[in-house]
């Protein structure tokens, strides 16, 4: 029997979308929820909660999220604004910018790394180090 839901919407920060293996997206993707890559996207990937990147899958552009795991190929720009972690699989080339990151053993990372809280930028204005 099946049962009607008529008042139960989905919402859109729950909602998992999947690139799968032998497919190429050509432009951007964006969702308010999550994205699985397990193919290839030749364009910025933006999402609201996460992204994870398969071990056999390239992202040609920019990742902007809260949280990703990325296990395959990116070559752009990445921004977690909460949690990074990099599995041994991936290839990264690109900077990177993170507040909290997980670095395994074999993975590769050519760009630059930012840790920066941006709360912590209004601190020290004067330029100096801090005195003993």
């Amino acid at each position: 029997m099946a049962r009607e839901r008529s008042g139960d919407k989905t919402s859109p920060e729950s909602v998992i979308s999947i690139i799968g293996p032998g497919m190429t997206v050509v432009g951007d993707c964006e969702t308010e929820g999550s994205i699985r890559i397990e193919g290839r996207v030749n364009g910025n990937v933006r999402a609201g909660k996460a992204v994870v990147v398969g071990r056999d899958a390239w992202v040609k552009g920019d990742i902007t999220t809260q949280d990703a795991v990325l296990s395959g190929r990116v070559t752009g720009i990445i921004l977690a604004g909460s949690r990074l972690e990099l599995q041994a699989t991936c290839r990264i080339e690109g900077d990177v910018h993170a507040r909290r990151l997980q670095l395994q053993e074999g993975a590769i990372l050519n760009g630059t790394v930012n840790m920066r809280d941006s709360s912590e930028r209004g601190e020290g204005s004067s330029g100096q180090e801090p005195g003993p």
